[in-house]
């Protein structure tokens, strides 16, 4: 499914070019501030400006045999430049260029990421509306509880989705720093004002204090936050497939002219669009957990993050917004069946009104374990034996309690007002 994705916005970012075009900014801006400090001639940056270019084979060739992939970088772009190309990464560490270059790419991934999430609730609110008054048995345990609609469980789902797109914005900020600060952070090479230069025109903060780099607990919070987004699109793969199940059949995804379900079954039609969210979604929550592994490096530094991250950082923004593409995709086209839902309800024999039955013989006077029995007999008779659990209780009630208890439209009086509150 991954390698026909089609948003290539985000596969865009993490391509080698786009990585050696943000590291060349990085060292441009570098050369800026350096002018601005007097310690290299405003015509020479001129010139590093006008000819530096990025040559991807050079760049690989010299990587080759120094077995350093900043090396090799500075060094392609320095031959391009000429005798100025000396003024390049001055003062500077590699980790200077790769921590603030990934924060630059974790920034443009995360405005994407925000946008389908914002679409997601878009979708969301629509289908909360829409289905306001649509009643659905509810369930806990998998048991059926009391009615709720559709609507309701659509604005449950949209709730957690804004919470969701909140936390990305507080991760988009963990993660949107830099650093210029040399070797081990200390400034010895490169004063505080490049790093503030540099860092203004990339829209980054600087690491308070660094070290090498800037620290790994700001990248297992962002991984964090996105394995918490992929868990709860998972909730709703896993609502749908449950709901698209044979013997509930309320809803059913989207399903193609010619699309087949199985190569032995013509009757299949799976829920394979959501079992693939749920499978990706534990593949997120495998990259969080290495981000965490990320946090606790050697001293001032060791690269034993750096592999991992070359994974993850592309590997979770793109699977995620494939998960957000994807989700939208099912929900707009998804099929809700309210007719299986009441029939569903009806399948109950009245017994989700056990609650107020019981309520009615505790105000009769019953203590309240005396009538939670007679409850519990007569609603355990109705689901074993197929008796209407109205008819068994009805000789303990009056004719205007009968009335009043057996209303479905009083039990969901107030979801037209919780729908409303949540979606706004």
């Amino acid at each position: 499914m991954i390698t026909r994705y089609s948003r290539k916005e985000m596969a865009g970012i993490w391509t080698d070019e786009a990585k050696w075009e943000t590291w060349a900014r990085i060292e441009l801006l570098a050369c800026e501030a350096w002018a601005k400090e007097g310690k290299i001639p405003p015509a020479a940056v001129q010139k590093i400006k006008t000819k530096a270019r990025i040559n991807p084979k050079r760049i690989e060739a010299i990587e080759q045999e120094t077995r350093h992939d900043v090396i090799a970088f500075v060094s392609a772009l320095a031959e391009t430049v000429g005798p100025e190309g000396r003024f390049l990464h001055m003062g500077l560490t590699s980790s200077d260029i790769l921590d603030s270059g990934l924060a630059c790419q974790f920034l443009r991934a995360t405005k994407l990421l925000e946008a389908n999430l914002k679409a997601l609730l878009k979708t969301l609110k629509t289908l909360a509306k829409r289905y306001e008054n649509t009643p659905m048995m509810g369930r806990t345990h998998g048991i059926h509880a009391e009615p709720i609609t559709f609507g309701l469980k659509a604005a449950t789902w949209y709730a957690e989705m804004k919470r969701q797109l909140a936390r990305l914005a507080q991760a988009k900020e963990t993660i949107a720093v830099g650093k210029i600060s040399g070797a081990v952070g200390t400034y010895s090479q490169v004063p505080p004002s490049v790093e503030k230069f540099v860092l203004d025109k990339l829209g980054l903060k600087p690491e308070t204090p660094a070290t090498q780099v800037v620290s790994r607990d700001r990248h297992a919070f962002y991984f964090n936050v996105l394995a918490g987004i992929a868990s709860s699109i998972e909730k709703i793969a896993v609502e749908i497939r449950h709901l698209s199940r044979t013997e509930i059949g309320e809803l059913a995804e989207p399903f193609g002219k010619g699309q087949k379900g199985s190569s032995a079954m013509p009757h299949k039609r799976n829920p394979i669009l959501t079992e693939n969210l749920t499978g990706l979604a534990r593949l997120m929550r495998a990259y969080a957990q290495a981000a965490l592994e990320n946090v606790a490096l050697w001293h001032e530094r060791d690269i034993s993050h750096s592999s991992v991250e070359r994974v993850i950082a592309p590997d979770a923004t793109i699977v995620l917004d494939f998960m957000l593409s994807r989700l939208i995709e099912v929900l707009k086209g998804l099929q809700v069946f309210p007719k299986r839902m009441k029939q569903n309800i009806e399948a109950s024999r009245g017994v989700v009104f056990s609650q107020e039955v019981l309520r009615a013989l505790i105000e009769k006077g019953l203590s309240r374990d005396k009538a939670y029995q007679i409850v519990q007999k007569e609603a355990r008779n109705a689901l074993q034996n197929g008796a209407d659990f109205r008819q068994r209780v009805q000789k303990h009630l009056t004719p205007v309690q009968q009335k009043a208890i057996f209303n479905w439209q009083a039990k969901l009086k107030n979801i037209g007002r919780i729908i409303n509150e949540t979606i706004g």
